[in-house]
């Protein structure tokens, strides 16, 4: 929980999520048959589950901003200053696929973060990388990602977009949206999607991260597929967790290396001219014994910050006071309605993100670019 001088309730903040799972984090999942009645009580299969609301006792103490912003900025070694490392485009593109294999993090079943508000903010730091995220939508939800290392000349910007359906025996969600790598001293681009969410209520509860992933970079001309699979049966345990793909040339086809492990465990290379396999990946070293983000500066923190937004609700679910966070809960969402109307009286029919431009086509989807080309340090900042 994050302290400041105008005292410790104002901002609160909660430990990342990390390879040890539930046993590694200060709250508890509740029984999934609850959270199983709940949904079957209250929505229908083929529902857009992006306007569903569940109550504080499926809530995680943290806004979703802050969970997208994690896979960034929390790990124990840093991957992304290994894609800038290397002069071999090969192993600079080997590297990328590392750091966005980083980017996945367990689940806890039966819970989930808040959904965020309309403007609400992320803006922390981790040594010279500065993040900063913002919900720029809510309906439907979209989070904009910025984050730059002015050290090792990096940039990432992401457009964040989960689209959650309910399917009668399981849940899943789209996650849509660009995400860019910016190696900038190198003059490359490296863009990539995301893995989907399933979340399977029968044969047995779980959550895992499925489906395609594909990584391209145009100055290079190398492309990466990945392949998330998770068992779909109780029986069938080597899928549980794991990676399958290949980096090849986007011109003519050819493979040059195969990609396969577990993104819970390591994951391997082999190269397809020499047969040598190399460990490119070690999730042990890089997503376990994560400590929460500390508040360096309180004064300089915005209002729109999750952990402010969200500090009530946060402080009900870590005491396990339920009414408490329903009630804190409950004001979040009608200061919003509030805010709504206002604009509406005014005429005002568009929000106006404050850091990011918007834009949507029916081909593109969602797209968000960074009105500052740089992040500055932020307030909150994460322990090395």
């Amino acid at each position: 929980m994050g302290t400041g001088e105008d005292g410790e309730s104002r901002i609160v903040l909660a430990k990342p999520m990390t390879l040890n799972g539930e046993s590694d984090v200060d709250y508890t999942a509740p029984n999934p048959l609850q959270l199983v009645l709940s949904l079957f009580k209250n929505v229908l299969p083929g529902s857009d589950l992006s306007r569903f609301q569940l109550p504080p006792l499926f809530n995680l103490p943290k806004s979703q901003l802050q969970c997208f912003g994690e896979s960034v900025y929390c790990m124990a070694t840093d991957m992304l200053s290994r894609c800038n490392s290397s002069e071999n485009p090969h192993d600079r593109f080997i590297a990328v696929v590392a750091w966005s294999i980083s980017t996945v993090r367990p689940l806890l079943f039966g819970v989930a973060p808040y959904n965020p508000i309309l403007g609400e903010t992320h803006h922390i730091s981790r040594g010279n990388l500065n993040v900063l995220l913002e919900q720029v939508s809510h309906h439907p939800p979209v989070s904009a990602l910025h984050a730059t290392d002015e050290e090792e000349n990096v940039e990432l910007i992401w457009c964040h977009h989960p689209r959650p359906k309910f399917n009668g025996t399981s849940v899943e969600a789209e996650v849509q949206g660009k995400r860019q790598l910016k190696l900038l001293k190198r003059g490359e681009t490296y863009v990539m999607n995301s893995p989907k969410l399933s979340i399977r209520f029968f044969p047995g509860p779980g959550a895992q991260w499925v489906g395609n992933v594909r990584i391209q970079c145009q100055e290079t001309g190398l492309e990466a597929e990945l392949c998330y699979r998770s068992n779909s049966f109780l029986w069938r345990k080597g899928n549980h967790r794991s990676i399958k793909g290949k980096i090849f040339e986007s011109s003519s086809l050819k493979t040059l290396y195969e990609i396969d492990g577990h993104w819970d465990r390591s994951v391997s290379v082999k190269n397809i001219d020499n047969g040598k396999s190399t460990v490119i990946y070690n999730a042990k070293e890089v997503i376990s014994g994560l400590n929460a983000p500390i508040v360096k500066d309180p004064r300089e923190v915005w209002p729109s910050e999750s952990a402010v937004v969200w500090s009530e609700v946060s402080k009900g679910i870590l005491s396990k006071d339920w009414e408490k966070a329903r009630e804190a809960k409950k004001a979040v969402e009608e200061k919003q309605r509030e805010l709504l109307r206002d604009r509406e009286s005014k005429g005002e029919t568009c929000w106006a993100p404050k850091h990011f431009s918007v834009s949507y086509s029916k081909e593109g989807g969602w797209d968000c670019s960074p009105i500052q080309q740089r992040v500055p340090p932020a307030p909150i900042v994460v322990p090395l």
